[in-house]
């Protein structure tokens, strides 16, 4: 048996993220729009070493007041897509940019999976249409 790991890309052309503000254009980007003020989403940004983007990916969906995000599909993402660090990313359909509760708690209990797997959580990023809020950016992490 032999493991491998061969991206289909150019590591060099991928973005390099440096600042929430960087993230949050990206992010935005990969979003559908037409949805964001309606259905609450969680994605989840991965990173390699010199923080360049391997890619994002959809975690969960769920309605307007929440969704569910399990810890085990975001680590088993991370490891599969050989990251070294992540970057959460969700929207509140309500155009707040607060996080609730539940959010830090989440956030917490990401950091200390990611740190039994030597896997770090930059920053978790709250956006709406116009706006975001950085946990990184707030001392939140």
């Amino acid at each position: 048996m032999q493991v491998s790991y061969k991206p289909d890309y150019n590591i060099y052309e991928r973005p390099q993220i440096s600042s929430s503000e960087q993230m949050y254009n990206l992010i935005k980007q990969q979003w559908d729009l037409g949805r964001i003020n309606f259905l609450e989403e969680f994605k989840v940004v991965l990173l390699n070493r010199s923080n360049r983007v391997l890619g994002v990916v959809n975690v969960s969906m769920g309605g307007v007041s929440g969704t569910y995000v399990d810890p085990k599909v975001v680590f088993a993402i991370a490891l599969k897509g050989n990251a070294s660090s992540l970057i959460l990313t969700h929207n509140h359909p309500s155009g707040s940019l607060r996080p609730s509760e539940a959010d830090i708690k989440l956030t917490k209990r990401l950091v200390e999976c990611g740190k039994l797997l030597e896997i770090t959580i930059f920053d978790h990023i709250i956006i709406s249409e116009n706006s975001y809020y950085s946990f990184a950016d707030d001392g939140m992490m």
